[in-house]
């Protein structure tokens, strides 16, 4: 008597690669933390940027720096200063250059906020994070009024207080429980 023939299992599918989480939008490409502690930070806008392709793949490698860099509005549209891009790795003479100044896209209506906010005197735009959204890169934009070091302390004398708040609650509830 023959025995019957054996289930065969098929193989599994094969899980796909995980997405970078920077190109998936799971994760900031940069984030300008100084921002916070040099400045005080009112509104906020998402603002798209005009980039070169290499510019783009180095974002996604994470080298980008927001640290130094500041908005500028200038005949009726904005422009992002002084950030830095490094080189693409696998670039070759199309390369683009690391600090240049570009150029932002914000609605009209945002533009006139904006427009209106930095005339003021003390006023300033910074950027304070660079990520993509639906694969496109986008810029936050702070409209920014600097602190000077005594403000700096007293947020950083505030922000202990409220650690050690913190702290404390928490002895508390595990002493209790």
């Amino acid at each position: 008597m023959s025995r019957p023939p054996t289930h065969l299992v098929p193989n599994p599918p094969k899980k796909p690669k995980p997405r970078d989480p920077v190109a998936a939008g799971e994760r900031d490409a940069a984030v300008n933390r100084l921002a916070g502690h040099n400045y005080f930070l009112t509104d906020r806008f998402e603002a798209g940027m005009v980039l070169r392709g290499t510019e783009v793949k180095s974002v996604r490698e994470g080298k980008a720096n927001l640290r130094d860099a500041y908005g500028l509005i200038k005949n009726g549209e904005a422009f992002l200063l002084n950030m830095h891009i490094g080189p693409y790795s696998h670039g070759s003479y199309t390369n683009h250059d690391a600090v240049r100044t570009r150029k932002l896209l914000l609605h009209s209506e945002e533009l006139r906020k904006l427009t209106g906010k930095v005339q003021q005197k003390g006023l300033t735009l910074i950027p304070t994070r660079l990520y993509f959204r639906n694969g496109r890169v986008k810029c936050e934009i702070a409209v920014a009024k600097g602190k000077q070091n005594w403000d700096k302390r007293e947020t950083e004398r505030r922000r202990e207080d409220d650690r050690d708040a913190r702290a404390a609650i928490a002895a508390n509830k595990r002493r209790n429980a």
